[in-house]
């Protein structure tokens, strides 16, 4: 009788799996999406659909449902694998990948670009093509992915922007004013780099912030420093921040 019962357990079990799937699309699953479910129950399934070819092993425990297209059957989206991966590490968009998302660039970059505060991301979780910057400030976990794209493109001084340097200035100000932005990215400041403390000062200033509000930037920076400010540096208040030289823009 128990043994019954453990086999029809296990049949409804991989009949719900296999149903889950079924209904999910194109999507990636683990073994943690069927939690409740007997776990030898639902890798056997997963193993068995895998077989089957109805779904992908794409790593160890990941699993792609692919779709058909007039080219073939689809390939895992590289942000379908940032969402897995960003389930056990702080994931965040950088490069080309943070200037496409934040309307910098219309270009969608062959090879996604990540930042990580880790020093290594799993490839099976983000992809085998992907570029990775390592070592981000541990105070980047603080950060929503916006936040950490936006601060990711300071880094770069703004060079992956398509838009002309006032026009990349002016977007930058309407997505340092959304919801609280500005304050957020000072709470990490101070684990920035001066010349992107520098540049934090010089925007903040052009979006009005007050004199106390800047003064912990100001007080962080060597009044001797000169930073390359890249096309920042139509900043108004470049020069008063530190910023090398003023491109036309």
């Amino acid at each position: 009788m128990a043994t019954d019962e453990k086999y029809r357990a296990a049949a409804s079990a991989a009949d719900r799996v296999r149903r889950a799937i079924e209904a999910g699309g194109e999507r990636i699953w683990t073994v943690q999406d069927f939690q409740g479910l007997p776990f030898p129950a639902v890798t056997q399934t997963l193993s068995r659909l895998t077989r089957r070819g109805e779904i992908q092993r794409i790593g160890k425990g990941l699993y792609y449902k692919p779709r058909q297209t007039p080219f073939g059957t689809s390939r895992p989206n590289p942000r379908l694998l940032r969402s897995i991966a960003a389930r056990d590490h702080s994931v965040f968009p950088a490069g080309l990948t943070a200037a496409n998302l934040l309307g910098f660039s219309t270009q969608v970059p062959a090879r996604e670009e990540l930042a990580t505060i880790q020093g290594s991301l799993p490839r099976a979780k983000v992809g085998r093509t992907a570029l990775i910057h390592t070592r981000r400030p541990e105070a980047w976990r603080r950060l929503t992915d916006r936040d950490a794209a936006l601060l990711d493109l300071i880094r770069r001084r703004a060079e992956t922007s398509e838009l002309s340097p006032r026009e990349t200035v002016q977007r930058l100000l309407e997505l340092l004013k959304e919801d609280g932005r500005f304050e957020r990215l000072m709470e990490v400041a101070n684990s920035e780099p001066p010349r992107v403390r520098a540049m934090l000062g010089a925007l903040g200033e052009e979006l009005g912030m007050g004199k106390a509000t800047l003064e912990s930037l100001r007080s962080s920076l060597n009044p001797l420093s000169r930073f390359d400010f890249g096309p920042l540096s139509v900043l108004k208040a470049a020069r008063v921040w530190h910023a090398k030289g003023r491109r036309s823009g």
